[in-house]
Formats: C-alpha cells, structure tokens, sequence
C-alpha cells in the first residue's frame, strides 16, 4: 500500500534509503540539513523537498529518520521546527540513528504525549546494504506499530525484528556493534601474522573464510585490507561514538566489556593516525605502524 512518508536525514546511509522508498511507490518528502542534498534526492528520485523537519512531517502517515547522534536526533525532533511539530495524532515516527537506548525512551515519551507511536529501529550492512536494499533492522517498540512499519521498511531491508519495548533496537545495534569490533581486530591480527609468516594473504583467506573462521568482514574486507585501503564503509569516528554508546551502557546495565574497551582505544590510535574517516578496518593500519616502529 501506497503511503505519505518522510525522510530526515541524507547521508550516505538515509539517502538510498529514502530511495528505495521512493521507488516502492511511497510518496516521499525529504529534509536534509544541506539543501542541495536534498534537491538532488528529488531530482533523481522525484520526491519532494521540506526546508524544515516540521514542514517535512507534515502529512506523513510515517517520518523515518537517520541522523547522526543523540544531539543531532534531538535537533530535527524537538522545536517549532522539529518533526513533532509537523506530525498529525495517530502518525508513527522511526528512527534509524544509532544512538543511545536513554534518548530513544526520552523521544518515545515526548511524542506519546502527541499520541504520536515511535519505534527505534538502527540497522547494520552498511553503505552497501542501504545502496542495495539489504539491511537488517533491529527494533524496539510496541508490537502492533511494528506490525505497520514493517512491511513499509522492507523497501529498503532484507530482515527486521522487533526484540522488545522502546530502546531494545538501540540496545541490540550495541551487541552488534561490540561483535564487530573483536571480529575486525581478529581479522587484522590474522592478515599481520600471515604477512609476517610469509604467506599468500589471498590464499589463507581462500582457505579458511569456508570455515569456522569465516565472516562477513573476512569476505568483504580482506582484499582492500591487504592492500592498505580503507577508504570502504563505516567510518572509524563514527565506530567510536558507537562503541561509547555501548560502554556506557555497559557502566549502567554491569555488563563487562573488556575486549570492546581495548578495541576502542586501537581506534583512538587510529584517529591519531589521521584515519577518522578510514574504515573500520584500518585496525590491520595500526598494527602495522607500531611494527614499523
């Protein structure tokens, strides 16, 4: 069924979004922080443009959002400009930000008071998986409003779950974001011992990724990280912010997070290197500049 939908927020992970969205017959109005952004989406996708998340809400059975982090969240929600603002009773608002459990409750409350329903819902595959229609969804809310947006979301993902109340999807993308972490700092020990070794990268990894030791950072990394590029998917500053959420999280729920700490530190080693905006797996970066010296 056809919808009036909205979308905050044209990065590179919102704007195919939004999109694919287009392109599954919704009717779609977008914001973006830089208009010419968002005139350019319309051009390509033809949407229509709102000068404010206020004036983009308004009319929209649904208003999806993916911002940056809490404060950005805050900024296109809250204010006479804010999406809250432009939204009607009964209307859903999504938010696929990756941010902290505590300010998906704060927002859900605030738009309860509109009887507006919210539903967290990150999502992980990254660039690629957001170009491709593919990601994975992870969301946490009332049962009946995932039900709608559901069907909706799978325009742009291939799965999505609802794992429990408001802050359960948020809580979730931590889990992921923490596996990730200890499965790129294995991978770039692997390529360094192998090179030390004095193997074929390439053919270690033909070898081994079929088995226990496959991933999907195995099959999707290995190449550009043996020839020291990282210029492909999620950025390290923004991998920090992510495991800062989740140790955080951590102090409050007494979880023990020894490994995603220490990662998290080898990613501040890699900021210091100058690779903020290298992917995330520029940790192989780090250890061979140490072996260097």
């Amino acid at each position: 069924m056809s919808m009036n939908v909205s979308f905050i927020g044209l990065g590179v992970m919102g704007y195919p979004m939004a999109g694919h969205l287009a392109n599954a017959g919704h009717t779609v109005t977008v914001y973006n922080r830089t208009t010419a952004k968002a005139e350019q989406w319309a051009q390509q996708y033809s949407g229509e443009v709102a000068l404010t998340p206020a004036l983009a809400a308004k009319g929209a059975d649904i208003v999806f959002m993916c911002v940056g982090n809490d404060d950005d969240l805050r900024s296109v929600v809250y204010g006479e400009n804010g999406v809250l603002t432009g939204m009607a009773d009964g209307t859903i608002l999504v938010d696929h930000t990756t941010t902290s459990a505590e300010v998906a409750r704060e927002v859900s409350a605030k738009a309860a008071l509109q009887n507006i329903a919210f539903i967290d819902a990150p999502v992980s595959g990254g660039q690629a998986g957001a170009e491709n229609g593919v990601l994975t969804v992870m969301a946490g809310g009332d049962a009946a409003v995932f039900a709608k947006v559901q069907p909706v979301m799978a325009a742009f993902s291939r799965f999505s779950q609802l794992l429990g109340e408001v802050g359960s999807g948020q809580l979730c993308k931590m889990v992921n974001q923490i596996c990730i972490a200890g499965v790129v700092q294995g991978l770039a020990e692997g390529l360094h011992f192998a090179k030390q070794a004095g193997l074929d990268g390439e053919k270690v990894i033909e070898t081994i990724a079929k088995g226990a030791a496959g991933s999907w950072q195995m099959e999707n990394r290995h190449k550009t990280m043996l020839a020291g590029e990282y210029e492909f998917g999620f950025a390290v500053d923004w991998m920090r912010k992510d495991l800062g959420i989740a140790l955080d999280e951590a102090k409050n729920n007494g979880a023990t997070l020894p490994m995603t700490a220490t990662v998290d530190q080898y990613y501040a080693d890699v900021q210091a290197l100058g690779g903020g905006r290298y992917d995330t797996s520029s940790l192989l970066a780090r250890i061979e500049a140490l072996h260097k010296n």
